[in-house]
């Protein structure tokens, strides 16, 4: 399957096609290549638009379709007077519309691919249609199939605000705000019958017929629709049911897991696409099942044997066993937002509702939708081998199985895209050694013999590189942050000046919630101070995440950080950076030399970050949880065994001084014993291991081939289907 075969291909041939005619002839193949985020993952593609005008292409988000528009023209033509940069420009283009390469037998017929259901999508920043670690899970599949060959279509939401922007205080507070998302300007085109007439679906929600347009997003060869409420055909109630991603009021959320849900099947349908095998990831999409019983039954088939037919072409997968991740609803609230549900279906609530709940016959019990994702389809996964273990327990009664072994549950732990993670340098200097095909062989044994005679002072080059250049990003952005939030003059300047390229650089960003943890980290203040002062062996801190707006304890727990910001050396060695997003995590997992992790176990279902530092020779120091109970070995970097029989307070002491004694005892002392180069052997020796561990075993090729062989093709139809 390559991109042309499906609708919309053309009318992103035609957007691209009209921002060539603004462009000097010699960076016209730039104007197609801006319409795929294949280039946000082949070398040199961002460094290449960078070039035209670098601060617009900040200015613009990194988005390439407004950097081509906005830029002056006095800079297009600069550009397309560099020979080099033409050369490297048409190449580019090549490289994008080049066909992927085969992966291993699939099975999954071209024309009926796997479809995708995700709420969020985190394929690259300029795309603000995700909030964490689900979304870019999902983008980094997505990216991973294109570059397989495997055949796969991606259902999402078009927020017209997207994600809310973050603003920290003085006191630590974090306030939330939205931005209008201009869609016009993203990588996208609305799918067209004819190249005017937009495709359109309608999706039954609260007793309405809500009109949705289709958008296309490529995302190499795996196209993404999107569909957009936004038309001026909806009431304003109905316009702003896809305008925020996790929206706070529950109305509104029910509504955009229909649109999802029945919306997604619906578009498939009108865009001609009969998918083999629908996979749901998390329980917002669950509908979708629904749907495809609903046309079932509208062709003639009971609604029990139309509702297990689609049952068994449909997969699930949980992400998290915090009961926040689990939502539940009042009956009351599902029948509002799908009064007419029963009779599409041929049914009655009577026969619906109990599929949402553990215990079918409590009418009392609120409606899950991970129960009602594990009832509607024929195979369910967890994130991680310990992840599956955990669901396997918590959802026993659901299947009424006589243990938690018999529990129908398996799990895909999670990986990630390495050409999207691994910076530029680290790339550069594996392409040497192991050769510039190395990824499409990162499972061979043989591939990694030449990370193994890597010389320690290259490989020591290119990491103290990596750090040199996080540094001089967190001087930049924590600057600019304390000057916003009404810093004092010396707080500010010590974000300017006193981040070192030479120190121990300890990373921590993610979604914030309490169990997370972050407050661990001042839990013994005094002793953190101390490493924070320790001369030439101090070390330095880089946080960033972002809390729920609902999540006030969460917020609190970066207040309680900031309380201790006029203590000595916290200015000067510890930085948080508003607003995180992928591009700040590209530059923190890039350059931290550890990637700490503290969660309080088993609410880690698997976690990524750790992995895409593990990538760029970050080590991580993490409570044994989620993925890392797989991947530590003790030689690639340290785990902490949380003592699960403690209170939650002396918990949290003990994990809080494992971390601390690691770090004093183990990690410092590791990372400064250099020999008479300077080098640290003995460091590198677990760094070379924590790359060719997070490659191997926790790359997105894996966790994609781990799907296609245990989650899609038992799934297939089939031939005679």
């Amino acid at each position: 399957m390559t991109v042309p075969s499906l609708p919309g291909a053309a009318d992103l041939r035609q957007a691209a096609e009209q921002l060539a005619a603004r462009l000097p002839a010699s960076l016209a193949p730039l104007a197609s290549v801006a319409y795929n985020y294949r280039w946000s993952w082949l070398d040199g593609g961002e460094a290449l638009f960078a070039r035209i005008e670098p601060y617009r292409w900040e200015v613009c988000g990194r988005n390439p379709v407004r950097l081509l528009r906005e830029a002056p023209l006095a800079a297009l033509k600069r550009a397309a007077a560099d020979a080099d940069l033409c050369r490297q420009a048409s190449a580019l283009e090549e490289a994008v519309s080049a066909e992927a390469r085969p992966a291993a037998p699939h099975g999954i017929p071209p024309h009926r691919p796997v479809a995708f259901f995700c709420a969020e999508y985190g394929v690259h920043s300029s795309l603000p249609i995700y909030a964490g670690g689900l979304g870019v899970l999902a983008g980094d599949l997505l990216k991973a199939a294109s570059d397989r060959g495997v055949p796969m279509v991606a259902i999402g939401l078009l927020y017209r605000q997207g994600y809310f922007r973050q603003r920290i205080d003085t006191s630590g507070w974090q306030h939330e705000y939205w931005t209008d998302v201009d869609a016009e300007s993203l990588p996208a085109a609305p799918v067209t019958h004819d190249g005017i007439a937009p495709v359109t679906i309608h999706v039954p929600i609260r007793g309405r017929d809500v009109l949705v347009q289709i958008w296309r997003v490529d995302v190499g060869h795996v196209p993404l629709f999107l569909l957009d409420t936004d038309r001026p055909e909806n009431d304003r109630v109905d316009r702003w049911i896809a305008a925020r991603l996790y929206v706070g009021d529950r109305s509104t959320r029910l509504a955009q897991y229909a649109l999802l849900g029945l919306g997604g099947v619906r578009a498939l349908h009108a865009l001609g696409i009969e998918p083999s095998v629908l996979h749901l990831n998390e329980g917002h999409a669950t509908l979708a099942t629904i749907e495809l019983a609903a046309a079932a039954v509208a062709a003639g088939r009971p609604f029990r044997e139309a509702f297990e037919a689609a049952r068994q072409r449909t997969v699930f997968t949980t992400h998290t066993p915090v009961p926040a991740g689990n939502e539940t609803y009042s009956a009351e609230e599902i029948m509002r937002v799908h009064p007419d549900l029963p009779q599409r279906l041929g049914t009655d609530w009577h026969a619906l509702l109990p599929l949402a709940r553990v215990r079918i016959a409590d009418t009392a019990e609120p409606l899950g939708v991970t129960v009602f994702g594990l009832r509607v389809s024929r195979a369910a996964n967890a994130v991680s081998e310990r992840h599956g273990k955990i669901a396997r327990a918590m959802w026993r009664e659901v299947f009424d199985a006589p243990s938690d072994e018999a529990v129908p549950i398996g799990h895909v732990t999670n990986g990630v895209h390495i050409a999207t993670w691994m910076a530029a340098g680290m790339r550069q200097l594996l392409d040497e050694h192991l050769g510039p095909d190395w990824i499409a062989r990162v499972h061979d044994p043989a591939t990694w013999a030449g990370l193994d005679t890597l010389p320690d002072a290259r490989l020591w080059a290119a990491r103290c590189a990596l750090r040199a250049r996080l540094v001089e990003y967190v001087r930049e952005r924590a600057t600019i942050d304390r000057l916003a939030r009404g810093e004092n003059p010396e707080y500010v300047d010590q974000a300017a000046r006193a981040f070192d390229p030479d120190l121990l650089t300890i990373g921590f960003a993610r979604r914030l919630a309490t169990y997370k943890r972050l407050h661990l980290l001042n839990r013994n203040l005094p002793r953190a101070l101390k490493l924070l002062g320790a001369g030439d062996r101090s070390i330095q801190i880089i946080l960033a995440g972002k809390a729920h707006p609902a999540d006030d304890d969460a917020k609190r727990v970066v207040q309680l950080l900031f309380e201790a910001k006029g203590a000595p050396y916290v200015g000067e060695r510890i930085a948080y950076l508003h607003d995180y997003d992928m591009e700040i995590a590209r530059h923190l997992v890039a350059g931290c030399d550890v990637w700490l992790n503290l969660p309080l176990p088993p609410f880690e279902a698997s976690g990524t970050s750790g992995m895409k530092a593990a990538l760029n020779g970050g080590l991580h120091l993490s409570i044994l949880d989620g993925w890392w109970v797989e991947g530590y070995d003790r030689a690639n970097g340290w785990g902490i065994e949380s003592d699960r029989s403690s209170d939650a307070d002396a918990r949290d002491q003990q994990d809080a001084n494992a971390m601390l004694e690691l770090i004093e005892r183990e990690i410092v002392p590791l990372f400064h014993a250099r020999d008479a180069d300077g080098v640290p052997r003995a460091w590198l020796r677990m760094v070379k291991h924590a790359i060719k561990t997070a490659c191997v075993r926790f790359g997105a090729q894996r966790m994609l081939a781990d799907y296609v062989q245990g989650v899609y093709r038992p799934a297939l139809p089939s031939p005679a289907s």
